[in-house]
């Protein structure tokens, strides 16, 4: 739900109704992940996808019928052997979805508008909503903040309050959305129940150095990419605004000196493509040692031995060098800033998702890579 946050606060804040679908899991091979989310007004329109086209036919007329009916429903769709019209996935995986209206008056609509209201504004926050268990909790939800302050809540259980805030907050913390199963009253004891964690964090960071034709390339990739772009030069004619309009910082300084007072974490992707060893030595040495989660540079491969023998030279170790993508980018045979920018954008996705960088075409590796960190941007994604 909260991947589509910025579409519907619009419609919350000019008062609309509607439903929100959301995957719940996935099962073997399914287009969208958990988080997910399409969402139908009363007046028919809809945004978001949960499946990539496979099922939104039947999960628009589900929503259709919880606007009218007021009734929240968990429903599954896999693929169908026996109905070739029947709704299912034709990759073969089964999703859970939650289906629930978002009406005027419905109790969890403030909890759920402050969710939304949060993710738009890019305020980090967890909401955890009861997919599975007893009939008067189906749909409950709770709003966790970063602080473990929550808003909500499941009908005068405190325990299980408290309990589903501490795990929403340790899920904010990672970035990750999933599910979470526990007893009724926050133990083990009681019926069991299953809750939906999405987690919504700011726009990760990615800063480029150099104001160059081919960071003109890579910031346009970056955006796309859901990246909140910087722009770094120390040539004040190179760093502009007109040069690199899409850009959300362009600053004016030293590369590591902009890099030591900068705020940086582990989604943070460092692309330098400065080609200037007295740019890229004290940049690199900073950056290697930094915990970010991707630090690129542009360069032949000879400029690639000369980097990494002037980096030893200034005291970077080799463990501290494998974490060093050089010569930037996959090999997609690249040539032109735009076909590099591409490379450099499939690299970084590679590296966050676990991918191999390899064509799919014959290849026995997943698709998707479950065992990668979901996100955010999202909101939920992306997460580097």
């Amino acid at each position: 739900m909260l991947d589509i946050a910025d579409e519907l606060h619009r419609w919350v804040e000019q008062g609309r109704d509607f439903a929100v679908a959301t995957v719940v899991t996935v099962t073997g091979s399914a287009p969208r992940g958990p988080g997910a989310a399409l969402a139908v007004d009363t007046d028919g329109t809809a945004i978001g996808s949960v499946s990539g086209g496979c099922v939104e036919g039947a999960v628009y007329e589900l929503c259709r019928q919880a606007l009218q009916d007021g009734e929240t429903v968990l429903e599954r769709f896999g693929f169908s052997d026996d109905d070739a019209f029947a709704a299912g996935l034709t990759c073969g995986g089964i999703i859970d979805v939650l289906v629930m209206p978002v009406r005027t008056g419905d109790a969890v609509r403030p909890v759920l508008t402050a969710a939304v209201a949060a993710a738009a504004s890019g305020r980090p926050a967890a909401v955890a909503r009861v997919v599975s268990g007893p009939p008067d909790l189906l749909g409950r939800a709770l709003l966790v903040h970063p602080d473990g302050t929550y808003d909500g809540g499941y009908g005068g259980r405190p325990e299980l309050d408290r309990t589903v805030a501490a795990e929403a907050r340790a899920c904010l913390d990672s970035g990750r959305t999933g599910t979470l199963r526990i007893g009724e009253h926050g133990s083990p004891c009681g019926a069991p129940l299953t809750l939906l964690v999405e987690s919504s964090l700011p726009s990760p960071r990615m800063i480029v150095f150099g104001a160059t034709d081919f960071a003109s390339a890579l910031v346009k990739v970056g955006k796309f990419l859901g990246y909140r772009v910087t722009v770094c030069d120390a040539r004040p004619v190179f760093a502009t605004r007109a040069r690199f309009p899409e850009a959300d910082e362009i600053v004016v300084a030293w590369p590591h000196t902009y890099l030591e007072r900068t705020e940086l974490d582990r989604r943070t992707v460092l692309c330098v493509l400065t080609h200037d060893a007295k740019f890229d030595v004290p940049l690199l040495r900073l950056a290697l040692r930094s915990p970010v989660a991707y630090v690129g540079a542009l360069g032949s491969r000879r400029t690639h031995l000369d980097r990494t023998e002037r980096l030893r030279e200034a005291g970077v170790t080799e463990p501290e060098l494998t974490r060093l993508r050089s010569p930037v980018g996959l090999d997609l045979g690249a040539r032109t800033p735009e076909e590099t920018a591409l490379s450099i954008g499939a690299e970084i996705i590679a590296n966050r998702r676990g991918g191999s960088g390899v064509s799919l075409t014959g290849a026995q590796t997943p698709i998707h890579h479950d065992g990668a960190a979901s996100g955010t941007a999202g909101r939920a994604g992306p997460v580097a």
